[in-house]
């Protein structure tokens, strides 16, 4: 038998993803790990952008050339922007707010064109990195209906889409093999917030400040990355949502059977949109 295979994505600098690469070769999987900019030392890797449909092609592609199935998705990259809470419009690409593209759409995007070396039997496992943050996401803003603009809630609806299709993959493919699984991984410290504080000087300078009271008080990428690991190497733990390696509730919209079934309706049709 050869190595189980993952794929990581958002396996930057000071990240769970990082840490969850790391853990996975240390048990003997090859791992093949993303990220948008610069290779990641020590594994093989491939560049990634989930808000660009061309470069999500391009990776499905160079996997399929390069193995015919696939063990484990890990899917770990994402963004959370504009932490101070100063814009009062979307940003947008394609059309789309930019939680929502990037960590949503993107991810569905990559997940979907994944499918078929998932689907290899005997067994495989989807797990999506997401946020107790769905909490603040809403069915109106997760279904397009306008909504007051909130930066903060924009992203917990992007994480909550991401509850949902864990379900969806779950009802649809679990019969073959597949677990997938919600994750919210705790509170990591980690590096996701450099890029969200970027318009905001002082405060990512007290942040810095504060940085090492942060590695104190929080969970490393290593400690997360150990309660990912179990979960999805783990063939008992079963499909669904977790909060620190352990089964929970999600919120009550994201146990919406109506709202599902729309948000995959929507989500079916923009995948079969040109890229």
């Amino acid at each position: 038998m050869s190595a189980p295979r993952a794929v990581v994505t958002g396996a930057g600098r000071d990240s769970i993803g990082r840490a969850v690469a790391d853990a996975l070769a240390a048990e003997g999987w090859e791992v093949v790990v993303t990220t948008r900019g610069a290779p990641v030392d020590g594994h093989a890797w491939h560049p990634l952008d989930l808000a660009d449909r061309s470069s999500v092609a391009a990776f499905a592609g160079w996997y399929a050339d390069r193995a015919d199935r696939l063990d484990l998705l890990v899917n770990s990259a994402g963004i959370h922007l504009d932490l101070g809470s100063r814009w009062t419009e979307p940003h947008l690409v394609d059309g789309h707010e930019i939680h929502w593209r990037t960590n949503y759409l993107g991810t569905v995007d990559l997940t979907t064109a994944l499918l078929p070396a998932l689907l290899v039997p005997p067994a495989s496992c989807v797990l999506h990195v997401v946020s107790q943050l769905h909490e603040r996401g809403s069915t109106d803003q997760l279904l397009g209906r306008p909504v007051p603009y909130d930066s903060w809630a924009s992203y917990g609806t992007s994480k909550l889409g991401l509850v949902h299709h864990a379900a969806l993959l779950a009802e649809r493919y679990g019969d073959r093999g597949l677990r997938a699984l919600a994750v919210h991984p705790g509170a990591v410290s980690t590096s996701i917030a450099d890029r969200g504080l970027e318009t905001r000087p002082l405060l990512r300078r007290l942040r810095n400040l504060a940085r090492p009271l942060e590695r104190r008080m929080l969970m490393s990428p290593a400690e997360s990355a150990a309660h990912l690991v179990r979960l999805a190497t783990d063939p008992d733990a079963g499909s669904g949502y977790y909060r620190k390696g352990r089964p929970a509730e999600p919120s009550a919209p994201a146990l919406d059977p109506t709202a599902r079934a729309l948000l995959d309706a929507r989500t079916q049709e923009w995948l079969a949109a040109t890229p």
